[in-house]
This record gives C-alpha cells, structure tokens and sequence, in this order.
C-alpha cells in the first residue's frame, strides 16, 4: 500500500454539514482524540498512534472531525495562536523513524490531521477582505463573519517522475539529503497546466532532459505540508544532463538492474527514498519492467 493512503474511518462528510449531529458526536463517551505534540504524531509502545479521550482536551481547543469507526467519533484537536514549525523542522528523523513504524492506513489518518491543523494555522484570515475567520463544518472548513466567504483546506498538486531512456532511470538529489539520497524528480504544477505538462516542464528545468509519453502511475497525499503527489514516468529523447543547481545537486541515470538491487537492500550508487514516499513505489513499479 501507498504510504498515507488507506484511511480506515468513515469521513462523514453528512456529519459536518449538521452542527446538531456534530455536537452529539463531541459529547459521545466513546470518542477518542489524537494525540499530537504540535504536528508530530505521539505513539504508543507497540508503534501505534496514541490516542486519548475528549476529556483532555484543552479549554480553548476546537475540534476536528477526523472521522468515524464503527460510529465511533475520531478527532483531532486546533489550538487557536498555534504556528507550525519551519521548514527545516517539518520532517525531522524522529518524525521519518515515527512514520517508518505506522501501519500505512494509520499513517493516512495522521497525514489528513497534521494538514488540517496546519492548514488553520496557517489560514485564520480572509482571503477576501482580511477578517479574522472561525471554525465550521467540523473543522473542514472557515468562515468569514464580515462578507461570509467560506474558505476550505487547500491541497497543492505535485508531479513526482521518472524519466527513462535506454533501460535507465532518472533520479536527482536534492541539497541537504541524507547523504547518498536519490529520488524521482518532482515540482509542483502551475497554474493552466496539465499533470503531462508539468512533468515535461519541470524534468526540462530541473536536468534538461526533453520527455515525451508521459504515463499516469499512482498518487499519494503528502502531509507536508499538504500536497498531492501524482506519479509519473516519461521517455526521454536523450540523455544528455544539464543541471539546474538550483534545484538539484546532482542527478544520474541508473540501470533498471542496479535499481532493483538497491530496492531488494544491495549497496548501489544511491540510497533510495523511504518506502512511506511514493518515489519508493514509483521506482519500484519501475524496475519490474
């Protein structure tokens, strides 16, 4: 399975539409409350999330409807004046090492909480007219009370690709990766562009390789802070590398053998991404060929 995909609960979209329904789910004695330490998931000794009851909810909190299982209420909790971390800090190595031990569809219910939280954390004022805006809809949504705009979680679309040519695969590394670190290129779409567009444009800007045939593989929600990863691999028309060190460090062509090594744990000429990101699934649907 897909790393943050496989979300178990029921997301009750009937619910958040009713705020009577709502009220008698946050009053029900079985529901349960994740618990969070800002953004990074707490989880409990057997390497599961960790969750608790509603009665440690805080005062000035406001809840977030994750979803139901069995009827059972699963929320998350917004705290009012909280701000995210930076970038640096957003995918930590005890953060990746917690990730790496959750079962995927546990992974899929923290990804669409850590977005939702710091999607309010990050969007309390009106696009339209820059009034502060409330909770609604069981947190999928806000509100401006001054000209009633109604404004709801956004999800940035992303292409992540391979480009092949002769049997070999495309990868770059990015500046401060894990040392030895490979991954499919990726960058996200602009505006009045296609997914085929923007996997040509951006393998074009990022190692100036001109693709064409661009395939369709997989997607995946990335809850960094709220991204959709659509993946994709392209045929190249040559294999001459001109790199944009902006954007990349190095990038390297890779037989499709020597990638099925390192994906079965062979040592190679890189470290390939973790099995959580879909550059672990778009490599390995790669390599069979």
């Amino acid at each position: 399975m897909i790393g943050f995909t496989g979300n178990t609960l029921d997301r009750a979209d009937g619910l958040r539409h009713d705020p009577e329904a709502f009220a008698a789910a946050a009053g029900d004695w079985r529901a349960r409350l994740l618990k969070l330490d800002g953004l990074l998931p707490e989880v409990s000794d057997d390497g599961r999330l960790a969750w608790t009851t509603l009665a440690d909810l805080p005062d000035d909190a406001q809840l977030i409807l994750l979803g139901l299982d069995e009827g059972r209420p699963h929320f998350a909790a917004y705290l009012p004046g909280f701000r995210p971390s930076t970038a640096p800090a957003m995918r930590s190595p005890a953060l990746m090492t917690m990730l790496a031990s959750l079962a995927p569809g546990e992974a899929a219910i923290y990804a669409a909480a850590r977005s939702l939280i710091d999607w309010h954390a990050r969007h309390g004022f009106c696009a339209n007219c820059g009034t502060a805006t409330a909770v609604i809809r069981a947190g999928w949504a806000r509100q401006c009370p001054n000209c009633a705009a109604e404004h709801f979680p956004r999800v940035d679309p992303v292409v992540i690709m391979i480009a092949e040519h002769d049997g070999r695969a495309l990868l770059g590394r990015g500046k401060n990766w894990p040392a030895g670190r490979y991954s499919a290129l990726a960058g996200f779409l602009e505006p009045g562009e296609s997914i085929e567009e923007a996997v040509a444009r951006e393998i074009h800007e990022e190692a100036g390789v001109h693709v064409n045939d661009v395939r369709y593989v997989a997607s995946q929600p990335w809850p960094f802070p709220s991204s959709l990863m659509m993946a994709c691999v392209a045929t190249a028309a040559d294999d001459a590398i001109t790199l944009d060190t902006n954007e990349l460090e190095d990038a390297i062509w890779v037989p499709r053998d020597t990638v099925r090594a390192v994906l079965a744990g062979e040592p190679g000429p890189f470290l390939a991404p973790p099995p959580y990101a879909i550059a672990h699934t778009l490599l390995m649907e790669w390599a069979k060929g």
